[in-house]
């Protein structure tokens, strides 16, 4: 009798449950999120566990939470879990769950973006290239071979993502559908339709869905749906009531969010390195805050493009491996001047917690290494594609090879006697050929840069051209990126065809000890792409090793490099702004020594004497302030028409 009454007291209001029912919402006639019942306003940090190994997750999650923010924004790459049609990987550096039980248990709330289309300056903009196996295929649309394969994937990532959500107790306040789709020129509600019934259905009605477009109307036309809450993006020096102004024409009421307030901005090889100033993101950090609003710091550590994730924009532009965006936290981890005018501009409106920020990681210079050459990528084919050549009157794709990354060799013979004539491409390289006849370098094609070659070969010479996928277009309209030569080629007037072509699969090689080595009287000494190996080991006697590093390479010119079978991703010093490559601690042993593989594509030292150098310091070669002309930079229209 008595439990009855007491039931009786708490339906009625006159008791409080043991437990609390966690919730989070919109509030139109407050213009807030509700937490628990409660008006909430997050400030919160971009950081992209693909871009970081799972060794530094919590070092810098925990440096976030220092900061002052209340949640983190994270990007799901589908290409990242589904790397071929129905094997999903979400293990060690891509095991998602355990990144948001680390955030969880930290104390960050998670806005989670996921997608399928992401952006994120990534392969693709995490698409997988296998959907472009259907060539004519409409990708982010209601083509319904893109829909059934969304839908597939989808039903894998959400049923993952749900007891993660905030209500059932984890640390998910809402979710991302698609991304900035008002910049794309497809505008098809259906398929937007589409994806919000998909998310609902595996996510439950309860959680917050969410679209993120540019601060334009143009963007914002195409870009939202009914039942989808609208937030819009934008950069410093950018008039901020403005910018909520554009978002009240979509949302006039509910919380102002700008789901990407950029900190620093993204480098292309062959461009200055982008440096924003530190006064322009506390003034217009401060000025968001200051009318309420809710805000995501893009990026608050960018991290690193290992091996080949990186993107492109058009006109084709390939992004560098290093992704440290100018944030608040460097590539590495570092805490910057940035870090600390950010905290204290949010320590202006809600109290810092209170202990150590955990330090910057040290650095260490082990210094030069010897490397020496193995022999050229025709000298070692039988090893990098052990199952042989695919034969083809023409030339394929790469995804008609099914070999979505890295690199390929055409090869096909010489038809005739050529004097220096003319190999065209009509721009049909994607992205960068290097050419020989019978092992001689003839020179490079590259996509929008180097259409046509002078060719000199006898009849019955192997013409090879190794051909580099250098990254995806990740944003706009040119998503659907073939790489490979995906046009006929042409040598003086004869069209080339019978080809050999040989997906390389270098990187299993590399993982797998490769270590052959051609005598060295035999070792040729053209300066062709060609494989180059050395060791070296971590100095004893000193604490704390190993330690993490940055790798320099003076001397040479473009390529690829291993450490211990860890895809660092892709240096090319002669071009820059990026002179060294990140080197986490994680992937150094002191128990024996450590391998060095780089693929150089171009020239470096010859055959021996080669020299990489570790060094304690990053180096980007180039500056350029864009103050003053942030409306210019901020403006991700322009990758589509180019000013």
């Amino acid at each position: 009798m008595f439990a009855l009454v007491l039931l009786h007291f708490v339906a009625a209001g006159f008791g409080s449950p043991v437990t609390s029912q966690r919730s989070f919402e919109i509030d139109y006639a407050r213009n807030c999120f509700l937490k628990d019942g409660k008006p909430f306003r997050y400030i919160s940090g971009s950081i992209h566990y693909a871009r970081i190994p799972r060794f530094y997750w919590k070092d810098r999650l925990l440096k976030m939470k220092m900061a002052g923010l209340d949640a983190i924004q994270t990007y799901v790459p589908w290409n990242f879990h589904e790397p071929e049609p129905g094997v999903y990987n979400f293990r060690d550096d891509r095991d998602l769950e355990y990144f948001l039980k680390l955030a969880d248990e930290i104390g960050l709330l998670v806005i989670l973006r996921a997608g399928p289309y992401i952006c994120a300056e990534w392969d693709m903009g995490g698409l997988p290239a296998w959907l472009l196996e259907k060539e004519s295929i409409v990708l982010r649309s209601s083509d319904p071979d893109y829909l059934a394969a969304v839908g597939r994937w989808m039903g894998v990532l959400l049923p993952k993502m749900k007891p993660h959500l905030y209500q059932n107790g984890g640390p998910i306040i809402t979710v991302q559908v698609e991304n900035e789709y008002g910049s794309y020129f497809a505008c098809d509600f259906h398929y937007l339709r589409y994806l919000k019934n998909l998310f609902r259905q595996y996510l439950g009605n309860e959680v917050v869905l969410f679209t993120t477009d540019g601060a334009r109307n143009i963007f914002l036309r195409c870009g939202t749906l009914q039942g989808l809450y609208s937030t819009v993006d934008f950069g410093p020096h950018t008039n901020v009531t403005a910018a909520f102004l554009t978002q009240r024409r979509t949302e006039p009421q509910g919380p102002l969010v700008n789901s990407e307030f950029y900190t620093g901005w993204l480098d292309h090889w062959g461009h200055p390195h982008n440096v924003i100033p530190s006064p322009a993101i506390a003034k217009t950090l401060s000025e968001i805050l200051a009318h309420g609003a809710n805000v995501n710091l893009y990026m608050f550590i960018g991290g690193t493009n290992f091996g080949y994730w990186n993107g492109a924009n058009i006109p084709y532009m390939a992004q560098s491996t290093s992704y440290d965006y100018d944030a608040p936290l460097s590539e590495a981890g570092d805490l910057t001047e940035k870090y600390f005018a950010v905290r204290e501009v949010i320590g202006m409106y809600k109290d810092l917690p209170k202990g150590p920020i955990p330090p910057t990681t040290p650095k260490f210079a082990y210094g030069e290494v010897k490397l020496m050459k193995v022999g050229t990528v025709t000298e070692l084919l039988n090893y990098f594609s052990t199952s042989g050549p695919i034969k083809s009157m023409y030339p394929l794709t790469f995804v008609q090879l099914k070999q979505y990354f890295g690199y390929a060799l055409y090869r096909t013979k010489l038809p005739r006697n050529y004097s220096k004539e003319i190999l065209s491409s009509f721009d049909g390289i994607h992205d960068r050929a290097y050419i020989s006849v019978d092992g001689i370098p003839q020179g490079i094609l590259e996509r929008r840069k180097f259409l046509k070659l002078n060719i000199t070969g006898n009849a019955g010479a192997n013409l090879d051209l190794l051909i580099e996928n250098m990254g995806r277009v990740n944003y706009g309209r040119y998503n659907n990126d073939f790489k490979g030569v995906i046009v006929n080629l042409t040598l003086a007037q004869d069209i080339l065809f019978d080809w050999e072509i040989y997906p390389l699969d270098i990187d299993r090689a590399v993982q797998g000890g490769f270590n052959h080595r051609i005598s060295e009287k035999n070792v040729s000494t053209y300066e062709g792409p060609s494989v180059y190996t050395g060791n070296f080991s971590i100095p004893s006697g000193i604490p704390d090793l190993p330690q993490d590093t940055y790798l320099k390479f003076p001397g040479w010119t473009k390529g690829q490099v291993w450490i211990n079978g860890f895809n660092l991703g892709r240096y090319w010093p002669s071009l820059g702004p990026q002179l060294t490559l990140f080197v986490p601690k994680d992937i150094l042993v002191s128990s024996s020594p450590n391998n060095i593989t780089i693929l150089e594509l171009e020239k470096s030292c010859g055959i021996q004497n080669c020299l990489v150098e570790f060094v304690d310091k990053p180096i980007f070669n180039k500056t350029l302030d864009y103050e003053g002309n942030f409306e210019k930079l901020f403006s991700k229209d322009l990758w589509l028409n180019p000013m």
